[in-house]
């Protein structure tokens, strides 16, 4: 007989949220992670002595409102720096644009590159936030499966469906915009609202973040939305650090996880999972060990849930396919950067830390810089002129970094996973490829090099390495059209049950998605709590 009523695979924050609910309603719930700290990619790690790092996910907004609620996390410490404002894009002919939640900020930076625009941003920002209301509500729940084996899905499917196309009908009008919206290139979306330059290639950066694709791409609308959807402490669309880095959101779900039961073991390598006749009944270690439950939940990426843990002629062999076909493609490094002063940028210069370093500092971020920036990787090669991401989250957390010193999270695109000259087995790949980085940011900020006191340079080849991301994804999978909703992680496995009985998948990589969401492992856990 098994100690243990469910097994999670991987302590990242999806599966410590499917966890905490599994031990909520009474399970005996164990959780094994690889690494010797939890967290996954929600993670703070002192890479260089005395600077603590968010060293792969950064900033928070996407976090389901209904677990921090249902979990009590701020009981346990979690707490949050909401950025305003949001948005800081340095112009290298010394022009600047701010945005953020402030209204008349938002139309006075713009109003300097177009009155038009300025008049446009409040009716497109109300739009996308209408949009983001009707979404929502189905990323709280599995997503209809029609495809799905049993009949009695289907029909509950159908009518979830016919529900869900009464609530589209009160968008009303703006109902084409929608679906728009979710299907077309990103950049065609927004050249219909906007004109200035500065203000779409800000924009256009939501479109493409952490994914093989240009504003240009069919799809990169529903990127853009869905890194538009949250909110902080109840103010929608803003976007914040977690006091402590990313880590510490981590401990807090597990705080509330551990006090609810569960326990969490480090260093603890799962092999495979083990499946008699066609049912999970556990989990073998890479070390032999055999540990027994009768439901194991996976929140780890489909590639290595399914082709590397379960023996080959466990699955059907459309759906091995299917999963061997998978989009992993991704394109981003995540540099984290140690400083000695915080960044003096040319076009609005100052002493000390200043409203425009709280949010995303965006650089050769216009259309232009981001399609050609695309088109080299797409060739095999590192961008000639990277896209930049910089936050600095010590600019509202002292807890991060040493008086007067700060850490800077860059995460740069485009970094093909595989490189038609040269290879990320080569440590001189990526610090090239960091020396490239600098330079650009030393033409916006002169200085930038010199304050320098260490870095970290995370390929794609590492982030897989690390973190278990495949092909350096990070949202488990691409979030495109074909890979989401009822088709993720494949028709008739939407709703976070699989081929094998009793084993459910709660990361990334089933329903809604990737990004700090929690949503996966709250509704993997469930439909295994209903299944039993």
């Amino acid at each position: 007989m098994s100690s243990w009523d469910a097994i999670v695979i991987g302590a990242g924050h999806n599966g410590l949220i499917a966890s905490a609910y599994l031990a909520n309603a009474g399970q005996k719930v164990l959780v094994l992670e690889r690494r010797p700290v939890i967290g996954g990619c929600t993670v703070t790690e002192e890479i260089i002595p005395g600077y603590k790092f968010s060293r792969a996910s950064y900033v928070n907004s996407l976090l389901r409102p209904q677990i921090i609620h249902d979990l009590r996390l701020k009981d346990h410490g979690f707490q949050l720096f909401p950025r305003r404002p949001a948005s800081f894009t340095p112009l290298e002919d010394g022009r600047h644009l701010l945005l953020g939640s402030n209204n008349a900020l938002n139309v006075q930076e713009i109003s300097k590159f177009s009155r038009r625009d300025a008049e446009a941003f409040p009716r497109y920002e109300s739009q996308l936030d209408r949009f983001a209301r009707f979404i929502e509500p189905t990323l709280d729940t599995p997503p209809p499966d029609p495809a799905s084996s049993s009949w009695t899905e289907r029909i509950q499917s159908c009518a979830s469906i016919g529900k869900m196309g009464m609530r589209a009908l009160k968008l009303g009008t703006s109902l084409p915009s929608f679906f728009e919206l979710l299907t077309a290139p990103a950049r065609r979306v927004l050249e219909r609202w906007f004109e200035s330059e500065p203000l779409l290639g800000t924009l256009a950066t939501d479109a493409v973040i952490g994914a093989m694709a240009s504003p240009s791409s069919p799809g990169s609308g529903y990127v853009l939305f869905h890194h538009v959807m949250g909110e902080s402490d109840g103010a929608r669309g803003v976007w914040a650090y977690v006091r402590g880095g990313m880590g510490a959101l981590a401990d807090a779900i597990a705080a509330a996880a551990k006090a609810r039961g569960v326990t969490i073991e480090t260093e603890r390598s799962v092999g495979r999972i083990l499946v008699e006749g066609n049912t999970a009944v556990g989990v073998a270690l890479e070390d032999g060990t055999e540990i027994r439950a009768p439901r194991v939940l996976s929140a780890v990426d489909p590639r290595l849930t399914f082709l590397s843990f379960l023996e080959n002629g466990v699955l059907p062999d459309d759906f091995r396919r299917h999963i061997a076909t998978w989009d992993f493609s991704s394109a981003v490094t995540k540099i984290n950067v140690a400083v000695d002063r915080v960044p003096n940028f040319a076009c609005l210069p100052g002493d000390g830390v200043s409203p425009h370093h709280h949010g995303t500092i965006h650089m050769n971020s216009s259309l232009a810089d981001i399609e050609s920036a695309y088109e080299d990787a797409v060739c095999g090669r590192c961008s000639r002129r990277p896209v930049i991401e910089m936050t600095i989250p010590s600019a509202l957390d002292d807890s991060l970094a040493p008086d007067g010193h700060h850490v800077i999270s860059l995460f740069v695109q485009y970094t093909p996973y595989t490189l038609r000259e040269g290879s990320w087995e080569d440590p001189a790949t990526g610090e090239a490829f960091a020396d490239r980085v600098f330079d650009d940011i030393e033409k916006h900020a002169p200085g930038f090099k010199e304050s320098v006191v260490g870095r970290e340079v995370l390929s794609p080849l590492d982030l897989e390495r690390i973190f278990g991301l495949t092909g350096g994804n990070i949202f488990h999978g691409a979030m495109s059209l074909d890979q989401l909703f009822w088709l993720r992680p494949a028709a008739g496995w939407a709703r976070h049950r699989t081929p094998v009985r009793r084993l459910y998948l709660c990361g990334a990589g089933a329903h809604p998605g990737g990004g700090v969401l929690g949503a996966p492992g709250r509704n993997a856990a469930l439909v295994a709590l209903n299944d039993r």
